[in-house]
C-alpha cells in the first residue's frame, strides 16, 4: 500500500495548519550551525507542500516567523529573511506547476524591503491558482492579530458604520488576517513541544491537534501521512455527544 491510499479522501481536513519547530536543536544535535537547521527546514517545506497537493488539501498555513522571532539574535533574523528571499524565488515554480496560490498573513510591512516585494511578486504571480492555498504566517502573532480586530471594531463602532450588537463570530472572522481561510482542522507541531505559541488562537478553536517529536527538518511525507490517518481516526464532536453525531 503506497502512502497516499491510507488516506481516507472523503475525510481529507480541509486546512491543515504547522508549527514548523526544531530546526536549530536539529542543527545542534548534529553540531552544526542554527542557520542550516533552517535551511535544511526549507526541504521539509517543498515536500509537504507538494504532499498537500498530491493529496488534496485545500489549505496549508505554515508559521514560517513569529512577531517574537524578531528578538532572535540579529544575524539569525537577517540569515532567515534572506532565507525567505532565496526560496520564494527558488519555489515559484513549483507552486505553479501544482496550482498554489500563495498567501501571507501577520504584520507584512515589518519585513525589509527586498522580502516584502519577494513576497507581493510570488503572490501576485500565483493569485489565479486554485487546486490549493499555501498561506504564509510572518511576522505574525495572534494575540497582535485580535487587539487589531479589537481595535478596528472599535474605530467602526465608534463611527456608527456598525453597531455593537451586531457583532458576533461571522464579523469577527472578517477582520482577521486568515479572512478568506476556513478554520483549522488540523494543527501539527514538531520538535516535541507541546504548545501553541501564540498561532491562529481564535482559528485552531475545534481544531485537533497532532504533536510530534521529530524535528522539522526530519518531517517527511510519510510522518504528514500518519498526522492526517491520525485525525482522521478522531471523533470531532464541536461540542456534540457522540450519540448526536451518529
Amino acid at each position: 500500500m503506497n502512502l497516499k491510499d491510507q488516506i481516507d479522501n472523503s475525510r481529507l481536513p480541509n486546512h491543515i495548519a504547522i508549527i514548523m519547530d526544531g530546526n536549530g536543536r536539529w542543527a545542534k544535535q548534529k553540531g552544526l550551525i542554527r542557520i542550516l537547521g533552517h535551511e535544511s527546514g526549507t526541504k521539509a517545506v517543498r515536500e509537504t507542500v507538494e504532499a498537500c497537493a498530491e493529496f488534496g488539501i485545500k489549505h496549508l498555513t505554515l508559521y514560517a516567523f513569529s512577531t517574537e522571532n524578531w528578538n532572535r539574535p540579529k544575524l539569525e533574523v537577517q540569515t532567515l529573511m534572506k532565507l525567505l528571499v532565496k526560496s520564494l524565488k527558488k519555489e515559484i515554480k513549483t507552486l505553479q506547476e501544482n496550482k498554489i496560490k500563495l498567501t501571507a498573513i501577520g504584520c507584512l510591512k515589518d519585513l525589509p524591503e527586498k522580502a516584502y516585494k519577494e513576497l507581493e511578486f510570488v503572490i501576485e504571480k500565483t493569485k489565479n491558482n486554485t487546486h490549493m492555498t499555501l498561506n504564509l504566517a510572518l511576522s505574525y502573532g495572534s494575540r497582535e492579530e485580535l487587539v487589531n480586530v479589537v481595535k478596528e471594531l472599535s474605530v467602526k463602532v465608534k463611527n456608527n458604520i456598525i453597531s455593537a450588537e451586531s457583532i458576533d463570530e461571522s464579523i469577527i472572522n472578517k477582520h482577521l488576517y486568515t479572512q478568506n481561510l476556513p478554520d483549522v482542522d488540523l494543527l501539527i507541531r514538531t520538535s516535541g513541544e507541546q504548545r501553541i505559541s501564540n498561532f491562529l488562537l481564535w482559528q485552531i478553536a475545534y481544531a485537533e491537534l497532532y504533536f510530534t517529536d521529530i524535528y522539522w527538518p526530519d518531517f517527511k511525507k510519510e510522518n504528514l501521512v500518519e498526522a492526517i490517518v491520525d485525525y482522521q481516526n478522531r471523533e470531532r464532536r464541536f461540542g456534540k455527544t457522540s450519540e448526536q453525531l451518529t
